[in-house]
């Protein structure tokens, strides 16, 4: 039975509890919100450039226990040592860029008659971040850093069963020289702490990154109080592949299996030019059956298990024993193991090649040619991310142009880059976070007219 005042935190890999931390309540957040009003006044004060020397601190300060954090998120997220070096990287990395946002927050000056007219970029206040479990590190970091930088306080709100790297980046926020309470983290539950931040009046705004439910919800609560709101959500990506495109990178496995697939811009719809796909279907068994699935803790580990129980159930509900599949192996034991697994006999308009899975389960899909790959890929409520795979370059420009979706890559897997923005169309989400213009999501323009004219 859940317990309302404490949170567990289980190890995906052994089944074991690694710590117990306490559950936020709404008297805690409105407490914390307090604390960082205060805080965030203060911070807007200080020079730009005293705020970017202070974050540039705090990522030298995560740069030097990025292993500590990686280890960190291992044990809680079962996250793949590589990857999880990677995201406290990311964090760090982040940190660093959003620095050299602080100075250049410009407004502009905009000719008019009768004197001046300038604008100017003003935080906020505070800023509520609720983050996901899938990857709890780096997607904290993309609300709450660039709020940070652009002069706003954070309250971060973690997923109850990933708190502990969020708490460690704030000690170390502090350790670096971040002015107490402006970088705060209440891990809780979201029916208490969750809804008392998305509901709490002092909260200017919401950057909340999970389902597409939760998302309406969060929206919904939000619009009473006219509350801007960043919102990521769920994805259905497409993996786009004709037949001159080169087999063996399109189809790299860990497309859909990269963090056991509880990713949402995984390619978990594998589409492919029906004149190679058999070719495809071969080369993936090959593939599956080569994917290291073990201790994510082991270098050599290329996949680790699900995050819960409840997740691995979940899972399992979309991939019957019987089902067409080509399938790799997992540990048996404790651990929330799924093998990796790609169905192939599943209708486009099935649960499994609509629903968002979440875990280690694509579904291979013939298209003819260029119209129906398109229209395949937009045959979803979602539109987060995808990939498109050709040597033709008019092919690779019309196509992009057509898919419904945030963040596409020609020739590559990637979704995510510090430097660039990422969204969601649809069902996905609202808004876009990281890039150039990401400092200023949590600023309001302020115009200011000033007059030349003499008195009457």
């Amino acid at each position: 039975m859940t317990d309302p005042h404490q949170l567990q935190v289980v190890n995906p890999a052994t089944e074991e509890t690694v710590a117990t931390v306490p559950a936020a309540s709404a008297a805690d957040v409105d407490a914390a919100v307090a604390r960082a009003t205060r805080a965030q006044r203060a911070w807007a004060a200080l020079a730009p450039a005293d705020r970017a020397r202070l974050l540039r601190r705090f990522a030298d300060t995560v740069d030097a226990h990025v292993e500590e954090l990686a280890r960190l998120e291992v044990r809680e997220a079962g996250h793949t040592l590589g990857n999880a070096r990677w995201e406290a990287g990311n964090a760090r990395d982040l940190l660093l860029y959003a620095a050299g946002g602080a100075e250049r927050l410009l407004g502009s000056q905009i000719p008019v008659p009768g004197g001046w007219n300038v604008t100017f970029r003003e935080p906020l206040g505070v800023v509520g971040v609720i983050a996901p479990w899938n990857f709890p590190m780096p997607i904290a970091a993309w609300g709450s850093f660039p709020a940070l930088a652009a002069g706003n306080a954070v309250v971060l709100k973690p997923a109850e069963t990933t708190p502990l790297t969020a708490l460690r980046l704030a000690a170390l926020a502090l350790d670096a020289g971040l002015p107490e309470h402006l970088f705060q983290v209440l891990p809780g539950y979201g029916h208490t702490a969750g809804r008392a931040l998305v509901e709490h009046p002092d909260i200017a705004k919401i950057v909340f990154t999970g389902s597409t439910r939760t998302g309406h919800e969060v929206m919904e609560r939000c619009a009473r109080q006219a509350k801007p709101v960043t919102l990521e959500l769920g994805g259905k990506s497409p993996n786009i592949v004709f037949a001159d495109a080169d087999l063996k990178t399109a189809l790299d496995p860990f497309s859909f299996l990269d963090n056991a697939g509880q990713d949402c811009c995984a390619r978990t719809r594998v589409l492919v030019q029906r004149e190679v796909y058999d070719e495809a279907r071969a080369f993936l068994a090959d593939a599956l059956a080569a994917v290291v699935v073990g201790d994510p803790a082991d270098e050599k580990t290329q996949m680790g298990p699900l995050i819960s129980r409840a997740q691995l159930d979940r899972v399992r509900s979309y991939v019957p024993d019987h089902a067409p599949a080509l399938r790799g192996t997992a540990p048996d034991g404790p651990g929330f193991w799924f093998p990796p697994t790609v169905l192939t006999d599943a209708a486009p308009d099935s649960t499994a090649a609509r629903e968002e899975i979440f875990g280690p389960v694509a579904v291979l899909l013939p298209f003819t040619d260029e119209q129906d790959a398109i229209r395949l890929a937009n045959d979803t409520p979602y539109g987060l991310s995808g990939s498109i795979w050709t040597r033709d370059l008019g092919r690779a420009l019309r196509v992009s142009g057509a898919v419904r979706a945030g963040n596409l890559s020609v020739n590559s897997h990637s979704s995510v880059r510090y430097w660039t923005p990422f969204g969601g169309f649809k069902q996905s989400g609202l808004g876009r976070e990281l890039g150039p213009d990401a400092l200023t999501a949590f600023t309001e323009t302020k115009n200011v007219f000033l007059s030349t004219e003499g008195p009457a």
